[in-house]
């Protein structure tokens, strides 16, 4: 287990060359000047020239490629262009956020996706499991952008039961900590404070669980429709078991291996892909700020949040492969 757990971080390092020098050549690749975008329109040429020796952008691309790197070794992943702050700082800030949002939209998508695709496999063809396929294909269907903004206008200013943005209505004083705030709000022992963060997840964390509820819950009833076919299943039953220990002792754990896959997947790709949720509900998360960063062409903060994305990616699937082994004992780690 040990040997093996050192060779997927072994692997992790050819696998963040090739994300940083994928990073760096995109955001390189795209049209537009940092220093014009910072100086404005009516900039001189003397000026821009000025500002583009300062941030080290007159340099070659394998030049500042390599600085990147050597940087980056060294744990420094430098300053924003645009706010001069450390780029570790703000991605930290705005990472705590994504994760805070990720995790309570996969409890919700794990919980219902997961419910969801039992029964419909249990009462296959039945009215619930029609509904409940149907309801899967239309939340893999619809655009995330599209739910929340309907979810925001009606729920936020029709009829007033959720706040349409941020993370905390102003007036609370909560010192960020950890910058988890449901969190520092405990530390704090302010509970006003924590039910009104919940509060202010609740429409982007269901909107951004929708599509990977609908793809737990397929997966689920078609892995537990293959697992109750199974020769243990029948002899669980001939032996007199009832149902409810059929399903819950012998067919819902053998039947979540590849649910786990599709949830590790899934929390990756949430915890570097919330851009639209965060950006239609103006979420301060990880997303947002990648997108005003590339927006803005903010270098050192695009090609820091890829690489804090990736690293995220491979650690997560390497969680999900370690769980396999503790699932299913059959299953070597070599």
């Amino acid at each position: 287990m040990l040997n093996y757990i050192l060779k997927r971080f072994l692997m992790l390092i050819p696998v963040l060359l090739g994300v940083s020098l994928l990073a760096f050549s995109i955001i390189h690749l795209i049209p537009g000047d940092p220093a014009r975008v910072i100086l404005g329109e009516r900039a001189t040429e003397a000026a821009i020239l000025n500002l583009q020796e300062k941030l080290g952008l007159n340099e070659p691309l394998y030049v500042q490629f390599f600085n990147f790197l050597t940087n980056t070794l060294q744990g420094d992943l430098g300053r924003s262009i645009i706010t001069n702050e450390e780029v570790s700082h703000e991605l930290l800030i705005a990472f705590a956020a994504t994760i805070e949002l990720t995790v309570v939209a996969m409890i919700i998508a794990i919980v219902v996706g997961i419910a969801a695709g039992t029964i419909a496999a249990v009462r296959q063809y039945s009215i619930f499991d029609n509904a409940s396929m149907v309801g899967a294909l239309v939340g893999v269907s619809m655009p995330i952008f599209w739910l929340g903004l309907m979810m925001i206008w009606l729920f936020a200013y029709k009829l007033g039961w959720f706040p349409p943005s941020g993370r905390l209505d102003v007036g609370f004083d909560i010192p960020r900590i950890t910058h988890f705030l449901l969190i520092d709000t405990l530390l704090a022992s302010n509970l006003k404070a924590f039910i009104n963060t919940l509060w202010h997840l609740a429409m982007p964390s269901f909107a951004l669980a929708t599509i990977p509820m609908a793809i737990i819950a397929r997966m689920t009833r078609s892995s537990m429709l293959e697992v109750m076919r199974q020769d243990y299943i029948r002899t669980a039953r001939a032996k007199g078991l009832s149902e409810k220990v059929v399903i819950f002792k012998h067919a819902i754990k053998n039947a979540f291996l590849p649910v786990i896959t599709v949830i590790g997947l899934q929390v990756g790709l949430l915890l570097g892909g919330a851009v639209l949720t965060e950006t239609v509900f103006s979420f301060p998360g990880l997303g947002r700020r990648l997108y005003n960063a590339i927006m803005a062409r903010d270098y050192p903060v695009v090609q820091g949040g890829i690489l804090l994305v990736a690293v995220c990616f491979v650690l997560v699937n390497l969680l999900v492969d370690l769980t396999y082994n503790h699932i299913d004992p059959r299953i070597k780690m070599e």
